[in-house]
Formats: C-alpha cells, sequence, structure tokens
C-alpha cells in the first residue's frame, strides 16, 4: 500500500502524523511511504531521517494523489477535503459532531475517512485520544496560569499563591460535575478548566454564558473540549497564534490544537499511539482491518459517503449506516 504524510497546514500545527521510526516500520513490511518535504520540521524531524528510514520525499500533489491510505493529524482543512477521492482512506482526528459542514464535504469526497478520536476500546477506553488529552491536560493548567497574568488581561495573580499570600482557585470540569455545584464553583474560579466529553459527540454546554457573567474580572477559561464544540457557552475556536480573547471581562483560550504547542513530545506521544493501528490498515487493507478490530471499526466516521458513527450522525441529522453493510468481503 502507498502510505502519505503530509505536512499539516492547519494554523499553528507542528505535529506529523509518523515519525521515521513508523516509516521504518511501513517499509519493512513492503509498504510505500511518502512524505511531503518538511512535514517533521516542526518536531524537529529532518527529511533525511525518513530517507534513512526508507520513506520517500513527494510533493503535496503526490502525497495526496498517489496514497491509498493517508495519516495526519488534525481534521482536514478545506484544501485538503478537496485533495481527497473516491476510494481513499483518511486516519487522523476529524471531531466532526460540531463540524457539519466537513462531514457533508467528507461525504461528498467518497473516501473513508477514521478518526483517531474515536477508535474506541471494548471497555470504552479511548487509545488514540488519551495520548493528547493527557498532554493538553497538562498544558491547560500551564497555559492558564500564563494568561492570568496582568499583561495579558489576567487577573495578575500567581495561582500557587506565596506565604501570606493566598493561592488561586482552579476548577476543573469533568467527571459528571453538573448543575448548582458548578455554578458556585465557576463564581469562586480564578482558572476554570473545562473537559468534559462524550465520545464522538458535541461536548455538552455546562457552563453557560450568565454563569462567565458571575465570574472575577480577569478570570480565565481554558476549554480544553473545544474540539468537540466546547462545553462552555462563550467558548470559540482560536489558534496558537492568537490563543486568547475577553468576553465578560474573562479571558478565554479556545485553541483547536494546544498539544501543537509541545509539538515534539505531542509527535511522539501520538504515534507510540497510533502506529499499531496504521500498520493494521496497511497490512490488511481497510475493508479486512476495521472487520478484524472492532476498536478501528469503531474509528470508522464516514464510508463512502456513508455517516456510520452514530454520534456524528446524530449532530448532522442522518441516519447512521451500520459499518458491517459497508465493510462486507
Amino acid at each position: 500500500m502507498i502510505v502519505g504524510v503530509p505536512r499539516e497546514i492547519k494554523l499553528g500545527e507542528q505535529r506529523v502524523a509518523l515519525t521515521p521510526a513508523g516509516a521504518r516500520a511501513l517499509s519493512e513490511r513492503g509498504h510505500q511511504v511518502l512524505v511531503e518535504p518538511g512535514a517533521g520540521g516542526g518536531s524537529g524531524i529532518r527529511d533525511e531521517d525518513y530517507l534513512r528510514a526508507g520513506a520517500r520525499l513527494a510533493d503535496v500533489d503526490s502525497v495526496w494523489g498517489d496514497a491509498a491510505l493517508v495519516l495526519k493529524v488534525k481534521e482536514p482543512q478545506p484544501e485538503e477535503v478537496r485533495r481527497l477521492r473516491a476510494g481513499q482512506t483518511l486516519f487522523t482526528y476529524l471531531h466532526l459532531a460540531p463540524a457539519p459542514e466537513l462531514t457533508r464535504a467528507l461525504q461528498q469526497q467518497g473516501g473513508i475517512a477514521i478518526g483517531y478520536e474515536t477508535v474506541q476500546r471494548a471497555d470504552g477506553s479511548l487509545p488514540l485520544l488519551t495520548p493528547m488529552s493527557e498532554v493538553a491536560g497538562r498544558l491547560a493548567v500551564q497555559e492558564g496560569a500564563h494568561y492570568i497574568g496582568r499583561a495579558f488581561g489576567g487577573r495578575g495573580i500567581l495561582l500557587s499563591g506565596v506565604p501570606g499570600v493566598p493561592h488561586g482557585n482552579v476548577v476543573i470540569l469533568g467527571a459528571g460535575t453538573v448543575g448548582i455545584n458548578v455554578a458556585h464553583a465557576v463564581q469562586r474560579a480564578d482558572l476554570l478548566v473545562g473537559a468534559v466529553l462524550v465520545a464522538g459527540a458535541k461536548a455538552p454546554v455546562v457552563v453557560t454564558e450568565p454563569m462567565v457573567k458571575t465570574m472575577k474580572a480577569g478570570a480565565v477559561i481554558v476549554d480544553v473540549a473545544v474540539d468537540q464544540g466546547g462545553c462552555v457557552e462563550t467558548t470559540r475556536p482560536t489558534s496558537l497564534l492568537e490563543p486568547v480573547w475577553e468576553h465578560h471581562g474573562v479571558v478565554h483560550y479556545g485553541v483547536t490544537n494546544m498539544p501543537a504547542l509541545v509539538s515534539r513530545t505531542s509527535t511522539f506521544a501520538l504515534t507510540n499511539a497510533t502506529l499499531p493501528y496504521a500498520l493494521e490498515l496497511a497490512q490488511a487493507g481497510v475493508r479486512a482491518a476495521v472487520r478484524a478490530n472492532a476498536e478501528l471499526g469503531r474509528g470508522v466516521n464516514v464510508w463512502e459517503g456513508r455517516v456510520v458513527h452514530p454520534a456524528v450522525a446524530a449532530a448532522v441529522g442522518v441516519t447512521p449506516t451500520p459499518l458491517a453493510e459497508l465493510a462486507a468481503p
């Protein structure tokens, strides 16, 4: 199989979907790996590293045009959607529930789209979302502590405090925190981290705009759920180049690709998890791989024009098509 690795073009994105070790693993199994020049640069990986691993450098047209399996990090941008073709498989983070336009575009292109974030084990765990969630969880407090500085419009406090001065209040929303407890916690928060997740679905709004209005002037919200629409009503997507904005006197941080801030760490953490699945897709072929591995099967969002994942289907108002009907031998 020809496997393509394009350079990420989402604003501020510096990760890459395959390391040289992954390229070597695919090449040694007889697959051809095409890497766009500079794809690994943001993660400190040189083109020469891929060449030594058996990959071939190819321009962006060849990577997308020749590959049967395209490995990416972030959801395809409009320019990339136009490059997709019928019969091609895209393996990347998709986050389609809050993006009906992208879902419909993928349907129209006629390919197969498998989302890292919906690959799911029988116990409900999400092996390809977890590594980036771990990075984003650590970054959320780090970034929140940075933007609560007065120079950025924050309250001007040190979260840890110092002797004789109280520490800041950090509230992390998740694990079923709802109702009046949320309202009280939000009002007290100096830093509010939104971390609510429903696998594959649009994030539920836990913090409403009226709640945000009760927050302290200069408090900071970091909504880690922004990829899935956000769990704070006033959240809007931002980029690493312009990460924050102020609303109702509260600093909002809505970066949709937070782990790209620590791109080298994130690239290796992500590809350690994704490579075994990429190898399965290449070795067995996509149709056989998703039949044989239920975890991969749950990752299928769109298959040749049909929406497969139930949560994505619900978000765009269509009836999901069972994968078994589409991936039959």
